[in-house]
Order: C-alpha cells, then structure tokens, then sequence
C-alpha cells in the first residue's frame, strides 16, 4: 500500500471509474471496519503523490478489482467537507479493457441499474455522483 497524498490543505485526492456496461454501473462494497465501512461506491481510490489521477484510477482498479481499464473522460468533482475527513472526488468514465471485476481489495461488487443504485448505502461523495447520473438520467442519453 502506497503513501496517500493530501493537498497543502489537508483535502484527500481521490479517484473513482465509472465503469457502465449493459445499463448497469460496477460498485464495489467497502470492507467492514474501514472508514464507511459496508457502504456502496463507485471503485477507485487514493492518489499517490507524483501520480496523475487518471494513472491512480488505472493503478486502484487493478489492484483491488484485477482489471484494465480505459479513462475516459472525467464526469465530475466532488468536494465534502467533512472537517475530519476532506474529500476531493475526481469521476471518470471508464472502459473496462482487460479482466473480470473480482473483489480483491472490497468486501463485495456487483453491477447495478441506476434504479438499483438509488437503494444501495453510499458515502457522501458517491451519492452526489449517484444523484447527478440520475439527473443525467432525466436530462439526456443514459439508459
């Protein structure tokens, strides 16, 4: 495990893959005892300093999950501000390239609808970028 790297300010910088194949959204469950432990999000995780996030993001789904993947573009930014925990979430969209999602680094996985989503415990940051697909949802493409 590497050495996780905060701003001058002390914010956490974090990835997250937004992995969607056949209208359903790869989650990963947090292992129990860890920080929000049990609690449903999008995989990723935390930058290592000198690593660009996009290089993170490949390096985290590898290790915790055995998979490739493609970053693709960056859907969105997610601060929380949780005095003891600041959080800067950055989300990608992801193409799954190589590998089957196994849960290596998480209690569990699964893929899910945005329907499904809705229902699952997620952190803070992860259910803003729930709540913005679901608004995406309704405004655009996503099936």
């Amino acid at each position: 495990d590497g050495i996780e790297w905060r701003d001058e300010m002390g914010i956490l910088i974090v990835t997250a893959g937004l992995i969607y194949r056949d209208g359903k959204f790869l989650v990963t469950q947090r292992r129990e005892g860890s920080f929000h432990g049990l609690l449903w999000e999008f995989p990723g995780g935390k930058m290592e300093e000198g690593e660009e996030p996009e290089q993170a993001l490949r390096r985290e789904l590898k290790e915790e999950l055995g998979i490739k993947v493609r970053v693709e573009r960056i859907f969105d930014v997610v601060f929380c501000s949780d005095p003891a925990h600041p959080l800067l979430l950055l989300a990608y969209w992801c193409l799954l390239d190589k590998g089957l999602p196994k849960p290596i680094g998480c209690k569990d996985l699964q893929w899910v609808s945005l329907d499904e989503l809705k229902d699952l415990p997620m952190p803070p940051a992860d259910q803003s970028l729930r709540d913005r697909l679901c608004q995406e949802k309704r405004n655009s493409s996503l099936a």
